[in-house]
């Protein structure tokens, strides 16, 4: 068989800097309503398209979350997974073969699975999809998309998801270089704001869950200040006390920047192998020189443990005045970091009819 799949406990995944491929990722979501499963993908390197001299053959572990939407039906679905990329030209027939294998090991009333593919999307690699100023405008329409991705499958059965469950685009920072390069290569207005919360006395220091209150008052602030959906304390509580706090697993640190004994801005930072993840961030808007404080320290906290590179979790894909996450982009994009454009969610349905009536569903309420 080119594919296998075996069942893995949840604590045996190897460690890996995609953070929602973790064990720690999986206790997380079964306290959200999903189910989380394990499992060793082994898979012949031809259908990868990277076959060479030596093993025919290479795994990976996956987690896999279950979702139930009513007693007659669930769907999986698989955060930033499988880690393992295909060429391009394979990656349709890449997913169909694992779909397909995978199925057994599933719920008999699973309509689908979602992969939320870590992949650089495809149309991002061609510069036909930018404008003049360097832009990505984005893939086109799902029906082009699923004609390319569907290339070379035998049940041309994969269907560009509705919407995206975690964050499409984000910006990528080398932390190999040092942290003087690191802020030479800012833009100079951050590099400014964070020279001048260092001389207004703002302090950014690590809080335990003690202090948590103090971050659902700025998260809470943000939130509305935002319109955005709220998630209640306990939930950050979770993320602090799920973590591993071993090198090798998830370690959770929140961070917190102040004056005059006043919190200004917070944030959580997941380290997940050699990667920080930037998770949440919250913010006053008494003071906006703490947010680029508390990004700086939270970028050389990663460096010191060891990570080699951090992600932004999340931006606008270009910057576009009427998108709503621009902002954020443009916040983000001053740190000096790369702008990565995933793949975004891809559907493989196991129920036809079941699932189109899911989707019908999802594209209503999206």
């Amino acid at each position: 068989m080119i594919c296998t799949v075996a069942k893995k406990e949840i604590e045996d995944i190897k460690p890996t800097n995609i953070l929602p491929q973790t064990p720690y990722w999986g206790r997380l979501k079964d306290q959200q309503g999903f189910i989380p499963n394990g499992f060793e993908v082994t898979i012949s390197k031809d259908i990868l398209g990277t076959s060479t001299s030596g093993l025919s053959k290479t795994q990976d572990d996956l987690l896999v979350l279950i979702k139930y939407i009513n007693d007659s039906f669930c769907y999986a679905y698989v955060p930033y997974g499988p880690k393992l990329e295909p060429t391009i030209e394979n990656q349709g027939v890449f997913l169909e073969e694992l779909s397909e294998t995978i199925k057994p090991h599933l719920p008999e009333n699973c309509m689908f699975i979602r992969y939320d593919l870590i992949w650089e999307n495809q149309w991002a690699k061609e510069e036909e999809y930018f404008d003049a100023s360097g832009n990505w405008n984005g893939p086109p329409q799902s029906r082009i998309q699923e004609f390319r991705v569907n290339y070379k499958t035998s049940e041309w059965n994969l269907r560009k998801s509705p919407s995206d469950v975690l964050p499409k685009n984000t910006f990528f920072l080398d932390l190999q270089q040092k942290k003087e390069t690191l802020l030479y290569n800012m833009r100079y207005n951050t590099r400014y704001n964070i020279r001048q919360a260092n001389k207004k006395g703002i302090e950014v220091q690590e809080y335990g869950v003690e202090h948590i209150s103090n971050w659902y008052a700025l998260y809470l602030e943000t939130s509305k200040r935002h319109n955005m959906a709220l998630q209640n304390e306990d939930y950050f509580k979770r993320i602090l006390t799920n973590q591993d706090n071993h090198k090798n697993g998830v370690n959770v640190k929140m961070l917190m920047a102040h004056q005059d004994g006043e919190f200004l801005a917070s944030m959580f930072l997941v380290l997940s192998n050699k990667r920080g993840n930037y998770l949440y961030g919250a913010s006053s808007t008494h003071n906006k020189l703490a947010s680029y404080a508390l990004q700086w320290e939270s970028i050389k906290v990663a460096k010191d443990w060891g990570c080699t590179e951090y992600d932004m979790f999340g931006s606008a894909p270009n910057l576009n005045d009427s998108h709503p996450l621009r902002g954020v982009h443009v916040y983000k994009k001053g740190f000096g970091g790369d702008l990565f454009h995933r793949m975004g969610c891809w559907d493989y349905p196991f129920n036809q009819k079941a699932y189109d009536l899911f989707r019908l569903q999802e594209m209503s309420t999206s």
